[in-house]
């Protein structure tokens, strides 16, 4: 199924739910079903197109960039923080969340894009005893042991020259560092990691976090921590502010 109806699109999308009445499904890929995809954003939310037909020739033509790879997929999903480029435009892209959990679109300068900040899933060992790196954005690398489930990692995205998925800073999931909300009630919020509550069973640990800019305390699931600093946010790298 290339599409469903708009009423029943996530509400992260923050698309017209009357303005027709199908709407492009995100396909198997990088991120789950919640991601918006390419075509979407492209003409729902950034009006760079007026119809698929519109989005099918610019992808034909690779002028969408994903992340470091030419993007042809017009369903391929878009998540937080991947990086969007269109060269020829010499426009580029970073996806955020706003505080009521809608994707949002930051404009950012074309050093800022040659990099992006991604969590890593959980790592394997692979033969002969290399550590590999699977990351929530769906790539995957191999590095040391020094890095664990849940923290982040700064990647280049080999962009003008630069080796591709190139380890530039490492932020660990620790009390005392700075992450960013990425689900839930207080999505978009930026705080530091107060405790780490451990809960019985299957159910996932809660975290207690203290809000950067208001001082506020409040307390979110562990699948909705992204790391985003250590001391203070290094979210300044896209732009952004907390």
């Amino acid at each position: 199924m290339a599409h469903m109806k708009r009423i029943v699109a996530p509400g992260s999308w923050g698309i017209g739910r009357k303005v027709s009445k199908y709407v492009s499904v995100t396909s198997p890929g990088p991120h789950n079903a919640g991601a918006i995809p390419v075509a979407v954003w492209m003409r729902d939310q950034m009006g760079l197109a007026r119809n698929m037909k519109e989005i099918k020739q610019i992808l034909h033509d690779r002028q969408v960039v994903v992340n470091g790879k030419v993007c042809t997929d017009p369903h391929i999903g878009l998540g937080v923080f991947d990086i969007i480029s269109f060269p020829r435009l010499e426009k580029h892209y970073v996806m955020l969340l706003d505080k009521s959990g809608r994707f949002a679109t930051s404009e950012i300068d074309a050093v800022a894009a040659k990099v992006r900040l991604s969590k890593i899933r959980n790592k394997t060992t692979l033969p002969g005893g290399k550590v590999q790196l699977n990351l929530l954005f769906g790539a995957n690398l191999v590095a040391d042991d020094s890095y664990h489930p849940k923290d982040s990692i700064i990647l280049t995205l080999g962009v003008d020259g630069d080796a591709r998925f190139s380890i530039k800073e490492h932020f660990p999931y620790a009390v005392g560092n700075v992450a960013m909300v990425v689900g839930g009630q207080h999505s978009g919020r930026v705080a530091r990691i107060r405790e780490v509550i451990p809960v019985p069973g299957s159910v996932p640990n809660r975290v207690s976090l203290e809000d950067l800019s208001t001082g506020a305390v409040f307390e979110t699931i562990e699948p909705y921590i992204f790391m985003v600093g250590k001391d203070e946010p290094s979210l300044g790298i896209w732009g952004i502010t907390v």
